[in-house]
């Protein structure tokens, strides 16, 4: 019976396991990574050439219930972003009801005609939509006044404006059901450096922070614009940078 039982737990642990793997839909390409970071969170990670910074790995965030999806950043171009796209249909099974650009640079509209091509209608803080107008960068359809609130299935998606920090425009994304949180720009990795401050609020960033730390005080999983993903270290780490002169 000893015998049995362990062969009944071995074959138990592998089944587990096997399932595990299945639900993971993680996707890997010379273009696109997509990783899941939670239970319906997945993080994609195109590559943008950076004449000041070289190649550079960019961050977004898909979150997903009832076969409905939300992306957070294109990803750097539309070849790519009509890779991720493909994937999250064949994948996950999901149709993509919104993308949120976090602010108006390339990381976060490169990609931003494909989503359009296909039908798939863009939301953005007011001053992003105004500031890519004048860039000469794709421009989101929908703005919004600060924060915006919307549902994926079943659950909430919040995207929302605390201040200045990378931009003047700079929203960060937040999973509520999943306590994740897509910092985008606004959000350094731990170790790194200040990056490029071009349109950069640098007297503003740290007290930006300071009241997302405090707005958001179950978060999780921080997702920042580039780099590593962590949890609220990556908050405190931001803080500390811009906090120094």
């Amino acid at each position: 019976m000893r015998k049995q039982a362990l062969l009944f737990n071995l074959i138990f642990l592998v089944f587990a396991n096997n399932a595990v793997k299945a639900s993971d839909k993680n996707y890997t390409s010379e273009k696109i990574i997509i990783q899941k970071v939670k239970g319906n969170v997945y993080q994609h990670i195109s590559y943008l050439q950076s004449e000041t910074f070289g190649r550079v790995s960019c961050n977004g965030m898909v979150v997903f219930d009832k076969n409905e999806a939300i992306v957070f950043d294109t990803p750097i171009d539309d070849s790519t972003s009509a890779e991720l796209i493909k994937w999250v249909k064949d994948s996950l099974h999901c149709k993509i009801i919104a993308i949120i650009p976090t602010h108006f640079h390339e990381d976060c509209v490169g990609g931003l005609k494909e989503f359009h091509r296909q039908g798939i209608p863009s939301y953005a803080n007011k001053p992003t939509i105004k500031s890519a107008e004048q860039r000469g960068f794709p421009v989101p359809q929908k703005g919004f006044d600060k924060s915006l609130e919307m549902k994926v299935g079943s659950k909430k998606v919040i995207a929302d404006f605390l201040g200045e920090g990378h931009t003047k425009d700079n929203v960060i994304g937040y999973f509520p059901s999943e306590n994740v949180m897509f910092g985008g720009c606004l959000i350094k990795e731990v170790g790194a450096t200040k990056g490029n401050l071009a349109d950069a609020n640098v007297n503003a960033w740290p007290a930006t922070v300071t009241k997302l730390k405090s707005k958001y005080p179950d978060t999780q999983v921080v997702i920042p614009g580039h780099g590593k993903t962590g949890g609220m270290e990556l908050l405190d780490y931001t803080v500390k940078l811009f906090a120094e002169k």
